[in-house]
């Protein structure tokens, strides 16, 4: 069963105008009442319209009331969630390990039941087609950019991850219709990722995001849109730990996702990619 309703509506929440978040606020207090309602219903409930409930559907990337309905009817079923927590202290290594645990679990858990099905395969099938894909991102996004490209390459997908913007620029500045720019940022809204993507859409180049859940400048300017959870973040956990974890998470999957479409050609690509550094151990 489909689930992720209440998840989408609290990572959206602070960035919808007053008449969705009325309906947005309603149903995070009052679950099950939205199963069993129909828009116009839902709508006199929270004080607001069916018009207003619509809207909120479209914010959230969902298709229609009826999909809401069935992802918050299967977030009422699942079991209970222990959210995120963050450290005290002076606590013990023991709590330490298993916040931590709990915390990756939970954000893997959370950006799971975000992912657009829809948006994966388009980026797939894009990366699959690139002559080049161009990755880029500034601190602990780079990370995630290196990671992809190290994935990329293995498979003999010519990639490239700078964290130079003016380098970036010259590989846009170059690059032709059949290369991807991927721009990932958590917060959707770093200054040098905006500028790659902006440059990237004014040369007719094929662009693709990562970024928290919900509106963004960086997923305003991407034409493949992919997310990562995001939920009130706690201090330590704010310094790109589970939403680090999230990001690789996504790459993984979109690169396991690419690997089974040429399944045989990928296996054969890493065996001599594996052959080639078992040869460089062997040569010290």
């Amino acid at each position: 069963m489909a689930t992720g309703g209440l998840n989408m509506i609290k990572n959206m929440l602070p960035q919808l105008p007053t008449s969705e978040r009325k309906i947005a606020e309603y149903i995070l207090k009052h679950p099950h009442d939205v199963v069993n309602s129909t828009a116009g219903e839902l709508g006199a409930l929270a004080n607001a319209s069916s018009a207003a409930v619509i809207r909120l559907c479209k914010s959230l990337g969902v298709k229609g009331f009826q999909e809401l309905k069935v992802r918050v009817a299967g977030d009422l079923v699942k079991p209970a969630e222990q959210g995120y927590r963050d450290i005290e202290p002076d606590e013990s290594i023991q709590s330490i390990v298993q916040k931590t645990t709990s915390n990756s679990i939970q954000s893997l858990s959370d950006t799971a039941e975000i992912i657009n099905y829809e948006e994966l395969e388009r980026a797939v099938t894009a990366i699959l087609k690139a002559n080049n894909v161009h990755l880029f991102g500034i601190g602990a996004s780079h990370i995630i950019a290196m990671d992809a490209q190290q994935k990329f390459l293995r498979i003999n997908k010519g990639s490239t991850a700078f964290t130079d913007a003016h380098l970036a620029a010259t590989l846009i500045a170059n690059a032709n219709q059949d290369d991807v720019v991927f721009g990932i940022s958590f917060s959707g809204e770093t200054p040098e990722v905006i500028k790659v993507l902006s440059l990237a859409k004014e040369r007719g180049v094929k662009t693709i995001s990562l970024t928290k859940y919900g509106q963004s400048t960086v997923s305003s300017l991407a034409d493949i849109r992919l997310y990562t959870s995001y939920s009130t973040e706690a201090p330590f956990r704010s310094a790109a730990t589970s939403s680090r974890l999230a990001q690789l998470y996504v790459i993984d999957i979109l690169f396991l996702c690419m690997a089974t479409k040429h399944y045989e050609e990928t296996v054969a690509y890493i065996d001599k990619t594996r052959e080639a550094i078992q040869f460089l151990k062997e040569s010290k």
